[in-house]
């Protein structure tokens, strides 16, 4: 008896059934493959995208330095620098030789045009950066820091005027008033229109040529003045939000009030918060 054996079927359809398998087994996976290469992609680019953020936010901040801090740097050289002392003398020689003169004295009021503008906009429904109240304490703020370095720095260096009235010309202070406040108004309303940012700046750039016309400024004293009126407010609204967190609290209201000011022929502003 002859037994013919022949060898069990598994051993000849194997091959094919692990190609079939492999198949189905990476079109399957295949997706997930890809899946994961993009997700690790798409992680890569959003670490990327975050960094060159983060690079253009402080290159923005310095830059934002940059022209307010140049101009107190002008101021400070026309101590040391003879050109651009003499750049001085020769503009108010300039103005008394063609009687250009003004002898006005509505920059003492114009100082706050762009102040007042921002405060009016807000009240005429116009959305700004901030509330109210903040924007209050925000402008007081700039203010103090303003009228601190300002006032201290006058009795400091003790710089005679143009016209001899006294030793108080170096920096301008209407000048460091005018664009502490045309900053304020950028800030609040810059997403709104760029216009508004014009006129604040074009407001407080007539104060300050206004001070040099008037005799009672030098033009380094109205460009170092321009700076710090600048760089207070911005300094004032990059450290505000730390100061909320520090002062004041969520179940708390704070009531702010401004009013105006008379001293020595001197109009200002007078700010009271109750925390």
């Amino acid at each position: 008896m002859r037994i013919h054996l022949e060898p069990p079927k598994y051993t000849r359809d194997m091959p094919g059934k692990f190609r079939i398998s492999a198949t189905i087994w990476l079109c399957i996976s295949y997706p997930f493959f890809l899946t994961a290469q993009d997700s690790k992609n798409v992680s890569e680019i959003d670490t990327v995208a975050a960094e060159e953020r983060k690079y253009v936010k402080k290159s923005a901040k310095i830059l934002h330095i940059a022209a307010p801090s140049a101009m107190i740097v002008y101021g400070v050289l026309s101590f040391h620098s003879e050109p651009i002392r003499k750049l001085d003398y020769s503009t108010r020689n300039e103005l008394l030789k063609n009687d250009y003169m003004w002898y006005d004295k509505w920059d003492t009021y114009l100082q706050f045009a762009p102040a007042a503008a921002a405060f009016g906009l807000k009240l005429s429904g116009v959305q700004s950066t901030h509330k109210l109240s903040d924007m209050l304490i925000i402008y007081g703020l700039s203010n103090a820091l303003e009228s601190g370095l300002i006032y201290g720095t006058k009795h400091i260096v003790k710089r005679i005027r143009p016209d001899a009235s006294d030793h108080n010309s170096f920096p301008s202070g209407h000048t460091a008033t005018a664009f502490a406040a045309a900053e304020f108004l950028h800030q609040e309303y810059k997403d709104r229109s760029v216009w508004i940012s014009v006129a604040g700046y074009g407001m407080a750039t007539l104060v300050g040529a206004s001070r040099i016309y008037n005799n009672k400024h030098w033009v380094s004293d109205v460009a170092a003045g321009a700076g710090i009126g600048i760089l207070s407010t911005k300094i004032v609204y990059w450290t505000y939000p730390h100061l909320q967190k520090v002062f004041c609290k969520k179940e708390r209201k704070v009531t702010s009030v401004l009013l105006p000011t008379y001293s020595d022929g001197n109009f200002g502003f007078s700010l009271t918060c109750i925390f």
